[in-house]
């Protein structure tokens, strides 16, 4: 399968979405009841004039769940006019959505792969799986709109998978329209993978953190979701190649998706070459369980860019997250739910080789707190907004203490060939940790650099002073998940691995790609 080339827009739209939501904004798990109204069949609008090159499929595949897609006619933006052919609401037999020129999916809600198999691997929580996988081909678009979002359901699996020339796209029914601008955000749920592995701040207060007993809910009362369990194998399937766009709407005052959540994963899970844009609360948010994720770029997330918690273990490389100007909170949050600092597992997070671009006057850039372990090696920190936002701040004194086998405490958070180029290096904590001891920290560790001057090209891309960095961090060292690389920073200038599958928005734009995260790229089958 080949790549078209990209239409031209004509016509004109009016530029109407500006998405903002409450300063205040708890991630899914949080509890509470939570109404969700499925949003109606999409209307078909007016269409564009001309010929735009995109003609709409005949009809919608057959699929191999009973149920079937549902077709709803034809939908027009600046692309052309495409066939929409709605999911159902629960896939119940493992089913593909092929790629076919002309075609979109819609989500019409809350869409589940498999009936939830409970936080047993095997039959003893009464709760059989139903080993349902969704298999979505390279170059497959898929829109959402209001409180819609997909769940992959525990004990069940997708399988998305793109290619570097045919990424697969999930994003709103405003970006199909032509109606989104630079800000547009919050238009849809997002994408939710809940596992089995082990998570804490138990749903049932009396449950033991990390146990089968523990499990969190990923949204309200009207359709509850649960995640966790006490498989950390489990595998709930593969992403690779994926664009998310536009996600992260207000499912109620204090219920938020984001474009990417994990909860409770397994080692099994397999993530990389995932891009999330405009997010109305974080990029991507992990839940407890286990995440191994190379190559991530968040790109305008309005809350954190990067949100761990709950106990979860995970490992990334090769990180790129960009803030639009003024607009977010921190690149990192670390943390554990309040009063809950000691639960196991406990949070143990490394990522290796991340471009950091904090745009926001903000309180910090990069917030590790509420007990958790952390580690930075190999990563550029730049403060790019006008006000000087402190680059580290660290909180707690559980974050801080000495190592502690008993309670799965590695020890302070771990600064390795950290490089900071920020108006204000550190700043003081809660819970008594001031800027000098988080100076201190950051400074018993190897090769780190408070005075750095970074040389990014194009607004990602490494220069002389991240590719020749004085002293790197064997990162070969943290364990087989990593790749030997002696550069700080996300991208090397001789292998950019953004290239072909990314979209450029305001926050960050790169070279030979799909596009503006404004348009759809046009795929043939």
């Amino acid at each position: 399968m080949t790549r078209l080339s990209r239409s031209f827009i004509l016509g004109s739209f009016i530029l109407a979405l500006a998405a903002c939501g409450p300063e205040e904004i708890a991630s899914p798990g949080t509890g509470g009841n939570v109404i969700i109204n499925n949003p109606p069949a999409t209307p078909t609008p007016t269409p564009t004039s001309g010929d735009t090159g995109v003609t709409p499929a005949i009809g919608c595949p057959t699929i191999a769940d009973a149920q079937g897609l549902t077709d709803e006619g034809t939908i027009s933006g600046p692309e052309g006019e495409w066939r929409v052919c709605a999911t159902p609401l629960r896939f119940n037999t493992s089913s593909t959505l092929p790629q076919i020129e002309g075609l979109l999916y819609r989500l019409p809600g809350q869409v589940n792969v498999g009936t939830d198999g409970g936080p047993a691997a095997d039959d003893s929580d009464g709760l059989p799986d139903t080993n349902v996988t969704l298999t979505i081909e390279p170059g497959v678009i898929i829109y959402a709109a209001g409180s819609s979002f997909l769940n992959v359901t525990r004990g069940n699996r997708i399988d998305a998978e793109g290619t570097e020339d045919e990424p697969i796209i999930f994003t709103s029914r405003d970006n199909i329209l032509g109606l989104n601008n630079n800000d547009s955000s919050g238009q849809w749920g997002g994408v939710v993978l809940s596992g089995r592995a082990p998570v804490t701040d138990c749903f049932e207060p009396a449950a033991r953190p990390g146990s089968v007993d523990c499990e969190r809910q990923v949204e309200g009362a009207a359709d509850p979701s649960f995640f966790g369990g006490n498989d950390p194998d489990d595998d709930s399937g593969s992403m690779s190649y994926v664009q998310l766009r536009y996600s992260g709407f207000v499912l109620s005052g204090d219920n938020e998706l984001q474009a990417l959540t994990t909860g409770g994963t397994g080692r099994g899970t397999q993530l990389s070459y995932i891009q999330t844009v405009n997010s109305s609360d974080d990029g991507v948010e992990f839940f407890g369980g286990f995440v191994n994720l190379k190559y991530l770029i968040v790109a305008g997330a309005e809350d954190d860019s990067i949100d761990t918690d709950t106990g979860v273990k995970a490992n990334m490389q090769f990180v790129i997250a960009a803030q639009r100007q003024g607009i977010g909170d921190t690149i990192i949050e670390a943390d554990s739910s309040n009063g809950l600092e000691d639960q196991t597992p406990r949070q143990n997070t490394t990522i290796a080789n991340a471009t950091f671009i904090q745009r926001r006057d903000g309180d910090q850039a990069v917030r590790i707190r509420g007990g958790a372990d952390y580690g930075l090696y190999n990563t550029l920190i730049w403060d790019a907004s006008t006000a000087g936002t402190p680059c580290i701040r660290i909180d707690n004194s559980q974050t801080v203490r000495a190592a502690n086998a008993g309670l799965d405490d590695v020890g302070p958070p771990r600064f390795n060939a950290v490089a900071l180029d920020c108006g204000a290096d550190f700043r003081d904590g809660s819970g008594g940790i001031t800027a000098a001891q988080a100076e201190g920290i950051f400074d018993g560790g190897s090769g780190n650099n408070k005075s750095f001057t970074n040389t990014l090209v194009n607004g990602y891309l490494n220069g002389d002073g991240e590719n020749n960095f004085a002293d790197t961090f064997d990162v070969d060292s943290l364990g087989d998940f990593f790749d030997d690389a002696d550069f700080i920073g996300a991208v090397r200038s001789d292998n950019d691995w953004t290239e072909g599958w990314t979209c450029d928005s305001s926050a960050v734009s790169f070279g030979d790609n799909t596009g503006s995260c404004l348009d759809i790229p046009v795929f043939d089958d």
